[in-house]
């Protein structure tokens, strides 16, 4: 049980406050709802930075429950390739390491999402997205985990817009382990984010649902990944844009994670539902 509890807390990774803005959000996590500030003619290279009272990625708490700082930026060229950056502060690695017999002791307080794709509109209001993203977390000490941490994905989205309402569909695929667990190639996540602008005061309502399956088995062919620690996850908030690049978020979120699957140090669930509130400057 005690093995089990520590290769669980490596799953909780699986990181919602991602995405700064929408491009950023796409690829480095594309779970926050989220919409970015209006900024005027930001061109092709632009930044972002946030701060959030909690860092969740696909519903699950990654600085467990504590605020965090992110940051990266996006350059997209005309032609519809676009590569960027985004970081987060973290502490699940640390967590999950001070769990281990000989209480190892690592430091790993950041998480780094590298990422480059093609972005073609193939018609008004509606674009295709491809792309590949890797999650680095550099770390000095032994972490005593028996896989790398480290987790690369291919992604495709499809973007909508309706007038005041945009989102997107997503499908992410893991071509290697997922976050320090082990036998989990092939697991994937399915997104759909909604944005509406409400044309007033600069408010937008955003909507999340997701599912994050985990594939195959943890130890043997008894323990399956799927059963245990594949959970749906769902988000609703409200964003204003206050002009010049800043924006505010409010969000509620939650998941149906089991108790014991997703758990930091004490035993509290990662993946219980909670609010977020975020403040986004984009330059």
């Amino acid at each position: 049980m005690k093995l089990l509890r520590n290769t669980v807390l490596s799953l909780s990774v699986l990181t919602v406050a991602i995405s700064g803005t929408l491009l950023a959000e796409s690829a480095q996590a594309a779970d926050d709802v989220q919409a970015p500030a209006a900024a005027p003619d930001p061109g092709p290279l632009t930044a972002n930075v946030t701060l959030v009272n909690d860092y969740r990625y696909r519903g699950i708490s990654q600085s467990n429950f504590q605020p965090a700082i992110q940051g990266g930026f996006d350059y997209a060229h005309s032609s519809g390739f676009y590569i960027g950056n985004w970081n987060s502060s973290i502490s699940w690695i640390s967590d999950v390491a001070s769990t281990l017999p000989g209480n190892k002791s690592v430091s790993a307080p950041i998480e780094m999402d590298f990422y480059a794709g093609y972005k073609h509109e193939w018609t008004k209001g509606f674009a295709a997205d491809i792309g590949v993203l890797q999650y680095y977390y550099p770390t000095s000490g032994s972490t005593g985990f028996s896989q790398n941490p480290n987790t690369t994905e291919l992604y495709v989205a499809q973007n909508f817009t309706f007038d005041a309402l945009t989102g997107f569909l997503k499908f992410s695929y893991a071509v290697t382990p997922i976050f320090g667990t082990p036998n989990s190639t092939g697991s994937n996540y399915t997104d759909l984010t909604v944005n509406y602008d409400t044309g007033i005061w600069g408010l937008s309502l955003n909507a999340h649902a997701g599912y994050q399956y985990v594939a195959g088995n943890l130890m043997d062919s008894s323990s399956s990944n799927s059963s245990l620690y594949s959970y749906t996850d769902w988000k609703l908030g409200v964003t204003k844009d206050f002009g010049s690049g800043l924006s505010g978020n409010m969000s509620y979120v939650g998941t149906n994670a089991k108790n014991f699957a997703y758990v930091n140090p004490n035993g509290s669930n990662l993946g219980r539902g909670g609010f977020l509130i975020s403040v986004t400057k984009t330059f």
